[in-house]
């Protein structure tokens, strides 16, 4: 039997005014209101110790169409508690949360606390829905996990900005881009204070890897989820603030670009509808990575790619400034989960 919990509301006799202005906070969801979420991390982390001994909580999930308890351990990732698939982790492919180990996620404003909150957030909300997943056990990813798609809960995290689009292999699924963009231009979750050119994913330090001539931090493209690698030699401390340096052209210099862009007939076409925040956005990943985010047909990606380059060319995009982009602090996987160093805690 699934155990599910219903949450009460409680309050106090007010004024009219006062509980009216309570009354619309409250209707408000939680991915609205960032100054509430470190207040819900706090209570998620309390109650996270007092129940340490309580049972797992459980989701249901519709697994190969079979009703599955699972338990999110956060907000790409389940085990299933009975079936066939029970055991093993399933990773959620197409989509990612921010980390919830600790608070490793910094960019435009964003404290890492903060975004530790949005990790949170992601984790309570996989919890609380009902989802439909398809696993196959010949499926796993790098590290042995089942890869398990989801597609309603893909879409309605990034959509909530709880999560963002991620391919490891070209773009994210049309429709995954499409919910993530109207994420990013209605300020929802994790793009309320903006945006970097790509987000930083993982960090690996140098000697971390055998074969360290291709060593590399996995970054994120905001605009169509694709992989880039961000490749290096550097050592890295454990807690240290690794941040990846951005391009950005200023306001007025990308507004500009954009309504030439709408007065040329070919990358007017490829661009029709599209709001002029995104487009600044894959201006930005132009200047940063020299990349066209592949969110055209195919039309109008030779459009969009050769009248780029010749605005470049021109030089139509003025001083393009360099600014610090995505954040993330380095820990080795050994040290995330158990004897955590202090930079992890809050």
């Amino acid at each position: 039997m699934l155990r599910r919990a219903s949450p009460r509301v409680s309050g106090s006799a007010g004024a009219p005014g006062e509980a009216s202005a309570k009354t619309k906070s409250a209707r408000r969801p939680l991915w609205r209101r960032p100054h509430a979420w470190l207040a819900l991390a706090a209570l998620i982390g309390i109650g996270s110790a007092v129940s340490s001994a309580a049972a797992e909580p459980e989701t249901l999930v519709i697994l190969n169409k079979k009703a599955t308890p699972v338990y999110f351990n956060d907000g790409d990732t389940f085990r299933a508690l009975s079936g066939p698939f029970a055991g093993p982790s399933n990773r959620l492919a197409g989509f990612n949360t921010l980390e919830s180990y600790g608070t490793v996620h910094r960019w435009k404003g964003w404290t890492y606390k903060e975004l530790y909150a949005n990790a949170k957030m992601a984790t309570l909300n996989a919890r609380r829905g009902v989802w439909h997943c398809e696993a196959d056990m010949s499926r796993r990813d790098g590290y042995g996990r089942l890869l398990t798609f989801c597609p309603d809960l893909q879409e309605n995290q990034i959509r909530k900005g709880l999560a963002h689009a991620l391919s490891v292999d070209g773009p994210a699924e049309p429709r995954l881009i499409q919910a993530q963009r109207d994420a990013i231009v209605h300020r929802r979750g994790m793009w309320a204070k903006g945006a970097p050119a790509a987000i930083l994913t993982s960090v690996h330090s140098v000697e971390e890897r055998p074969d360290n001539t291709n060593n590399y931090n996995r970054l994120v493209s905001v605009v169509d989820g694709s992989s880039i690698k961000w490749k290096h030699q550097d050592h890295y401390d454990e807690c240290q603030s690794v941040c990846h340096e951005d391009k950005e052209l200023s306001r007025e210099t990308a507004l500009s670009v954009i309504a030439a862009m709408r007065k040329d007939p070919d990358t007017a076409r490829a661009i029709k509808g599209m709001e002029d925040p995104y487009l600044m956005l894959l201006l930005n990943e132009f200047v940063t990575f020299g990349r066209v985010a592949e969110i055209f047909d195919a039309a109008g990606q030779r459009a969009m790619v050769h009248y780029l380059k010749e605005a470049q060319v021109r030089g139509d995009f003025g001083q393009v400034k360099t600014v610090e982009g995505a954040c993330m602090i380095y820990v080795q996987w050994q040290r995330r989960f158990r004897y955590k160093p202090k930079c992890l805690k809050w």
